[in-house]
């Protein structure tokens, strides 16, 4: 097969949440499709995009996202997309039951990862199926990061 020639790079990252695999602990991740208007789609490709403080959840039988802010688009005119409205996410049946089944009787909250687009320019989102940390999780967590840091210096201090 031939090497792809030119082009934007697959998997441009808009938006990233990091601050979810923190506050999270992540067990089961999924790409979803989202459903924007084509001034949303001109607004992404700017990269000013943030999903930092965005949710998602199940209402009427479809998974919809919260809070996420697409800027407005410059060019646009008055019909221009409003920058906080919830947005669609597209997912087969069998995952909105899953993932409304976890969400409800599991106490699982769906957190946004990561906003990009794909190889053949579609707007992805990958969310992530979650349990919230409580704070001695999270100083756990810092703790085990902290001494794998100090093993890996050793171990290149050694070796």
């Amino acid at each position: 097969m031939a090497a792809k020639r030119g082009g934007a790079p697959a998997n441009k990252i808009i938006s990233d949440n990091r601050k979810a695999r923190f506050n999270f602990a992540i067990e089961d991740t999924l790409e979803v499709g989202i459903e924007l208007k084509g001034t949303e789609v001109k607004a992404l490709r700017s990269g000013k995009a943030n999903i930092g403080e965005s949710y998602a959840a199940e209402h009427k039988g479809e998974i919809w996202i919260y809070n996420v802010y697409i800027p407005e688009y410059l060019q646009g005119n008055r019909n221009n997309h409003e920058p906080r409205r919830p947005r669609k996410l597209l997912l087969h049946k069998r995952e909105i039951g899953k993932l409304a089944l976890a969400v409800q009787k599991d106490g699982k909250t769906i957190v946004p990862l990561k906003l990009y687009f794909n190889d053949k320019g579609f707007a992805k989102l990958e969310i992530a199926l979650a349990k919230g940390k409580k704070l001695h999780d999270k100083r756990e967590t810092e703790k085990q990061r902290d001494w794998n840091r100090e093993k890996s210096r050793l171990m290149k201090n050694l070796g």
